[in-house]
């Protein structure tokens, strides 16, 4: 994400700052405690796609279980 877009975007809940977490391709509110993703490039900043950062990510959901045996 492009570091000028990053210094004008903020939290649409309550306008505080974000930060990029590259490993899980979202915006992060640390306030909030939400996620925002990104995809194709362009940040979905929407309530009702916000992921609680108690909850994993999209990405890991998606992956298949390991075998414990």
């Amino acid at each position: 994400m492009d570091t000028r877009l990053m210094e004008l975007l903020v939290c649409p809940l309550c306008k505080g700052p974000l930060t990029h977490d590259h490993a899980t391709h979202e915006l992060v509110c640390a306030a909030d405690r939400v996620a925002f993703p990104i995809r194709d490039g362009i940040a979905v900043m929407l309530d009702s796609e916000a992921r609680a950062l108690d909850a994993p990510p999209a990405e890991a959901l998606a992956a298949p279980a390991a075998d414990p045996s």
